[in-house]
């Protein structure tokens, strides 16, 4: 909860979400447990509000942030999901990807960039969806029998919020509607011959809105009943949301958000660039129905966040995530060892699904600190490929990154960052950029005008510089290295690979 006045956080809460992992490759988060975890997330702020004697009555609106291209399709007459979810870094959709690339001529990966901003990627929504039609036979009965809804994560908490199978709203907004390949980014309107070349109904979609307007209204669940009546009046995909609230308002202006992933994100304004280098085409935001659209240029790695996960839960070698920069702090070098953590293929710029995670460089003297500060290096260095490309596609080097996101606390994984890109890090002394964006959206909306979002009125943020302490030539040099160990990933599986020693 913030303070629409001056952008002061005055109360948050938060609960850590499970991955399931239920095959290789596979990735799956139920939609009840997002969905109560929201419930809860909302019951204890407004118990830690009311504990600060701030009426709770004065919550004006709400607004929604979600990680993207994550699928869930759902009964509207039950309101009970029908599979999980789909998170958005699972792979099982690879052989989809193949079988759908056969249809394409010369199997162009590119042919729906123009219109989506997107390559056929195992990424997106549409191929999700796409598996789960052919793969769930109680989805097909669904959708026969038109009880079936499809939506992202944002769509299905709006729907349950509002009132679900009493009159949910099943909305979606452009910056999520973006990322499903089914939405042509420059009419803004779901693609008939997309949908048709993925063979996907169109009346299981939601409707797309823009990402600050009231959507509908909160149905009550607090115990103290306080939401009840509140619009929901912000929508926006995570990195979006993250780009406005560092205020990047701005052609030419960028945030990288480190979370499970990292996202590299430039506003381009009202024109879309297309990016010669393996950068996606994004929408921004539209922050109001009569509004312009803006656009940005986005580089997405898939793992960041999720190697320091990796490093605690699979190796065992920390028990937290903090004492991964305590190891690497201790050494401050990676000794010559290279983490390439390519655990789904390889995303921008290389868009490379056969790649798979590696350590090299390794030797009689390397121990669990150096792997440490590989895996926090790897975290830059994928990075650098991105800034590398966007620089390229824009013309205009950046001058400084905004960085935000939950590994920003890593003050080596910052110092590290700047040394390796060369040009100053900035982060704002509150974190939670994402957060802020979703209220800001939600604030700014048409019929509750509580925030403003001209840029005068914006409060400055106070923020923490990093500026590079290691001298350029060292830094290329690493990143020369890095590049040679990419290249030693990539072409590691082949779809021809005999699984559980039977032929496919």
């Amino acid at each position: 909860v913030f303070n629409a006045k001056t952008a002061e956080l005055l109360s948050h809460h938060q609960v850590e979400i499970q991955q399931k992992f239920p095959k290789e490759g596979w990735v799956e988060q139920d939609p009840k447990e997002i969905l109560k975890s929201v419930h809860e997330c909302v019951e204890r702020t407004c118990e830690k509000l009311q504990q600060l004697n701030i009426d709770i009555t004065n919550i004006k609106a709400i607004g929604v942030s979600n990680q993207r291209e994550t699928t869930v399709v759902w009964d509207k007459t039950t309101g009970e999901p029908l599979y999980n979810a789909i998170v958005w870094l699972d792979l099982r959709t690879q052989s989809t990807v193949e079988r759908l690339l056969k249809r394409i001529p010369g199997k162009n990966k590119a042919f729906f960039k123009f219109r989506t901003g997107l390559p056929l990627s195992t990424y997106f929504s549409a191929v999700k969806l796409r598996w789960l039609l052919d793969n769930v036979e109680e989805i097909k009965q669904a959708v026969d029998d038109g009880r079936a809804m499809f939506g992202t994560i944002d769509s299905w908490l709006i729907w349950s919020l509002t009132g679900g199978k009493n009159g949910g709203v099943h909305c979606t907004d452009v910056t999520n509607a973006s990322r499903t390949m089914l939405f042509n980014i420059h009419s803004l309107e779901w693609d008939p011959e997309l949908c048709q070349f993925f063979d996907i109904p169109m009346e299981i979609l939601p409707k797309v809105r823009s990402s600050s307007e009231i959507y509908g209204l909160m149905v009550c669940f607090l115990k103290s009943g306080a939401l009840t009546g509140v619009p929901i009046s912000g929508c926006l995909g995570d990195q979006s949301a993250a780009l406005v609230g560092q205020m990047c308002f701005q052609d030419g202006q960028a945030k990288n958000t480190y979370g499970t992933g990292c996202f590299l994100l430039c506003n381009t304004g009202q024109k879309s660039v297309f990016s010669e280098h393996g950068l996606l085409t994004t929408i921004a935001y539209k922050l109001g129905r009569d509004k312009p659209v803006c656009y940005a240029l986005e580089g997405s790695v898939a793992i960041a966040g999720a190697v320091v996960r990796w490093l605690r839960d699979n190796l065992g070698i920390v028990k937290s995530s903090q004492e991964v920069e305590k190891l690497a702090a201790e050494v401050g070098t990676s000794y010559g060892c290279y983490f390439v953590p390519a655990f789904s293929g390889l995303y921008a710029p290389y868009w490379e699904p056969s790649a798979r995670g590696i350590i090299c460089g390794l030797t009689q003297f390397t121990n669990k600190n150096h792997i440490a500060f590989a895996a926090l290096e790897a975290v830059c260095f994928q990075t650098r490929e991105i800034l590398d490309a966007i620089n390229k596609d824009c013309g205009i080097p950046l001058n400084q990154l905004q960085v935000d996101g939950g590994m920003t606390n890593n003050k080596v994984l910052m110092q590290l960052q700047s040394d390796i890109l060369c040009i100053p890090v900035v982060k704002p002394s509150m974190p939670e950029t994402t957060a802020l964006g979703a209220a800001m959206a939600a604030g700014a909306a048409e019929g509750v005008g509580i925030w403003s979002l001209n840029p005068g009125d914006l409060t400055a943020v106070t923020c923490e510089r990093f500026e590079p302490q290691i001298n350029p030539e060292e830094s290329e040099f690493r990143y020369a290295r890095w590049k040679k160990a990419v290249m030693k990933s990539m072409g590691w599986e082949t779809s021809e690979a005999p699984s559980n020693g039977k032929p496919e």
